[in-house]
């Protein structure tokens, strides 16, 4: 058998893009709740108001806002996160057809904002920690392990409109009282955590990943080296708090190829792959890598850390890696090719002749999952932990309520297949697989319904009209019979 018994097979999905009730039981404006709608080709876009008054609204990634201005939420503006797929209120049916799968694990993210509304209060939202006890008994009741990511894509917006978010290390304070409340709340219901979803994000948009306006070398800097330092605390804190809890890291990962055998092409593929590793070189590791240091001193980014901060990243280094991955990345060094590759925060990437793609646009590589994994294991060995996979599609729910999504099942199975290999033939130690999207949501790059990955079907439009009613797409049943034979029944 090539999975472990103990593997753990489920599926993941953001507060920000399926929990819904924006306005609920005291919850807080945070920063996703400020994009809205946009399209395949039309961009989401930040919402803000100047001094003058004046409302303005710029493209989520590249946005690079210096002025003094308040974010939030205005009239005339659709914000899909506010609606999602309604899980505030269909929690309890959601979580029963996951247990009919077979899950094992469901990878859920909490939504700080219902915990401490605006990040700052002294003490929390009674009614949002009665929410997530509320899930987590729901969980257990079907012996389901939540997989929490204490921070994804979310912050809370007033954290960014009094004194910059991320940028300023306040924030650090403000999140290690938010960890200490849900760590000690729920130290009997959870015991897999998440720091921060993607935490690398942080170099292609400071938005979603820290609600930061801002995008100059600077500032990315300080936003990775306040939420490395809150990271490293987290561990800690959780550690602390109960030594069964296993603490992980979450990236956004995939294998980078040079596009030619010229040696300059393999320099930069090299180059960029090692600058997905620097986030998880720090939390695993517990210090900055001298290629960063130098990167930071070549550029004329400020940085240094204290003989405190030192010791909290070398304490508070993870338990095991996760990381997302739904495609690799081509890079080149000719400056004629088009880097017009797109994905999953994909920058500056070239277009493999070799791979087939997905409707909006992102290339598909299974072999690529193998190549990603060994390196990871190669370089840290420590667990490794899937938490993001998947394909989106415009799925047709037929007159009869049914989906058939056959592409959805070959994707997923011909990754399983690449994990399989990893397993038996290179000897990677994979904890589990929580395929991105097991009921369909709010797309994070587009803020789209259509682009679906579930294998739930969620009756709900791009504009948010719908039943909400679920259905059960073909790759439902296929993904339990893949659980139910912990991985060996593929077909």
């Amino acid at each position: 058998m090539s999975f472990p018994d103990n593997f753990l097979w489920g599926g993941a999905v953001a507060a920000n893009q399926y929990e819904g009730g924006f306005n609920e039981d005291n919850k807080g404006v945070n920063s996703a709740d400020c994009i809205t709608r946009g399209s395949r080709t039309k961009p989401r876009l930040v919402t803000f108001k100047r001094e003058s008054g004046k409302i303005e609204a710029v493209p989520m990634f590249g946005m690079d806002i210096h002025d003094k201005v308040q974010f939030g939420c205005f009239e005339g503006f659709d914000y899909p996160s506010h609606r999602g797929i309604d899980f505030y209120h269909h929690f309890k049916s959601d979580i029963a057809l996951f247990a009919e799968m077979g899950f094992k694990v469901f990878r859920l993210s909490i939504n700080w904002s219902r915990i401490y509304p605006t990040g700052m209060e002294d003490k929390p939202n009674e009614a949002g920690l009665k929410f997530y006890d509320d899930v987590f008994d729901e969980l257990q009741k079907y012996h389901i392990e939540p997989l929490v990511t204490i921070s994804h894509y979310e912050t809370p917006i007033e954290l960014q409109n009094t004194w910059g978010s991320w940028t300023n290390s306040k924030t650090i304070e403000c999140f290690e009282r938010y960890v200490r409340t849900i760590g000690e709340r729920y130290r009997n219901k959870v015991k897999y955590w998440l720091t921060f979803n993607e935490i690398n994000v942080c170099e292609t948009s400071p938005w979603l990943s820290a609600g930061v306006g801002k995008n100059d070398l600077q500032t990315k800097a300080d936003i990775a080296k306040n939420q490395l330092i809150a990271s490293a605390k987290a561990v800690s804190i959780l550690h602390e708090i109960c030594s069964a809890n296993k603490v992980g890291n979450m990236i956004a990962y995939g294998a980078v190829y040079p596009y030619t055998c010229n040696p300059n092409d393999v320099l930069k593929s090299k180059l960029k792959i090692r600058s997905k590793h620097f986030y998880t070189d720090v939390q695993v590791r517990g210090y900055y890598p001298s290629y960063k240091l130098k990167e930071y001193e070549r550029k004329g980014i400020r940085f240094s850390l204290t003989d405190e901060e030192s010791q909290i990243l070398k304490k508070g280094t993870v338990d095991f890696i996760s990381f997302s991955y739904y495609m690799s990345s081509v890079v080149s060094s000719d400056p004629n090719l088009d880097n017009n590759a797109t994905g999953n925060m994909l920058t500056g990437s070239v277009k493999n002749p070799y791979l087939n793609s997905s409707e909006w646009g992102w290339q598909i590589d299974p072999t690529g999952l193998r190549i990603a994994l060994n390196e990871l294991w190669e370089r840290y060995q420590k667990p490794l932990f899937i938490v993001e996979n998947g394909m989106g599609a415009n799925d047709i729910l037929e007159n009869d309520k049914t989906c058939h999504d056959p592409y959805h099942i070959e994707y997923l199975r011909d990754h399983i297949k690449s994990m399989k290999d990893a397993i038996e033939l290179d000897g990677v130690n994979i904890m589990g697989y929580t395929p991105w999207g097991c009921i369909d949501l709010v797309s994070a790059s587009t803020g789209e319904m259509s682009k679906r990955y579930g294998f739930i079907y969620v009756d709900v439009d791009d504009e948010g009209n719908g039943t909400y009613n679920r259905y059960k797409k073909d790759s439902f049943y296929w993904y339990k019979k893949v659980i139910a034979s912990n991985g060996e029944d593929l077909d």
